[in-house]
């Protein structure tokens, strides 16, 4: 994730140019926004309007690829894409499929028209960059953040090619949205579930970005297929797995506990074996809800949030490590 959120960096200027927004607007503040429709188009997926809950305010600018932080009952923070009209300032709309014992999605299918919500963002984690060409992956709901690209790139006249998937068409929302044509490379009836990764690259021409969201499994087959040298892009609905891992040590507080923290672990993991109630959302880095005060010590890297001036050295318990062997003190 990491290399995604350097990867986003890398792109910005990219993005300033494309014919679909300008450079990425900065995260903003706390913004309280309602539900002004909440439609279920398929099983287990609501689909939320957000207006601002004031009258005559606007909402901060996106781009496709742009998701925000959804503050949800009780503090629960969970991410969502937005995938409506970056061209309409006047609302959002994101789409959360329920996930069984899932807390936000729960949270989220437990709404009603009126409600009010708050907001973070939005922010970018999945830059859309100009390509001479796209092929377009989704799987499931990991349509969400597709939608808005697939769109942008049809109005630039951009060729590309939309791949679908889901369980059945009838789990698959916004299928009507898709620009004339895209609907055309929707799996057909009796293809549904996860594609060929070697036949859907195969030909694929210099120049072609891929994109690529849904379960971990299809992003891992679509991006150990790729041609050398195609950049692929992807989203994931959960934290990567560690890799390439080294054991390390956080102590909690000055004169707190030690706590040992595994080489296929987080150090978020770790902490809350001895500390239950330490808080966190995302898992991948971006909410800075686990973000602590670093107050010795020298990690591998250091996330600090996205945007506006650094707050001092910060160590965030989902995402960053340090050395192998090597311990760093936290403020908690």
């Amino acid at each position: 994730m990491r290399a995604l959120q350097d990867l986003a960096s890398a792109v910005e200027p990219l993005t300033a140019r494309l014919p679909w927004g300008g450079p990425p607007p900065a995260p903003t503040g706390d913004l309280r926004v309602r539900v002004a429709r909440l439609e279920r188009p398929v099983p287990d997926v609501a689909v939320l309007t957000l207006v601002p809950d004031r009258s005559g305010d606007r909402l901060p600018a996106w781009q496709p690829g742009h998701h925000v932080d959804v503050v949800l009952a009780g503090g629960v923070v969970r991410q969502y894409s937005l995938n409506g009209d970056p061209r309409d300032h006047a609302r959002y709309r994101i789409a959360v499929r329920r996930i069984p014992g899932g807390t936000g999605s729960g949270l989220v299918h437990g709404l009603t028209e009126g409600a009010t919500l708050g907001l973070r963002g939005p922010r970018n984690a999945f830059p859309f960059a100009r390509a001479e060409r796209y092929l377009f992956v989704a799987g499931g709901i990991g349509v969400t953040p597709i939608l808005p690209m697939v769109q942008a790139a049809h109005r630039a006249r951009t060729p590309f090619r939309l791949v679908y998937t889901g369980r059945s068409r009838a789990s698959m929302p916004f299928l009507e949205e898709l620009p004339e044509g895209a609907d055309a490379a929707v799996r057909p009836d009796d293809e549904y579930g996860p594609p060929d990764p070697a036949r859907l690259l195969e030909g694929l021409t210099a120049g072609t970005a891929v994109y690529v969201c849904g379960p971990a499994p299809l992003i891992e087959a679509v991006r150990a297929h790729a041609p050398p040298g195609t950049p692929v892009f992807s989203e994931r609905f959960a934290p990567a797995p560690i890799t390439a891992g080294a054991p390390f040590e956080v102590r909690l507080g000055r004169e707190g506990p030690v706590v040992p923290v595994a080489a296929d672990e987080s150090a978020l993991e770790a902490v809350r074996r001895v500390r239950p109630r330490t808080a966190y959302s995302c898992r991948q880095g971006f909410c800075g809800t686990c973000r602590v005060g670093l107050l010795e010590g020298e990690p591998e890297h250091r996330d600090r949030p996205t945007g506006g001036s650094p707050r001092g050295a910060e160590f965030a318990l989902c995402v960053s490590r340090a050395g192998e062997g090597e311990r760093i003190v936290i403020d908690v």
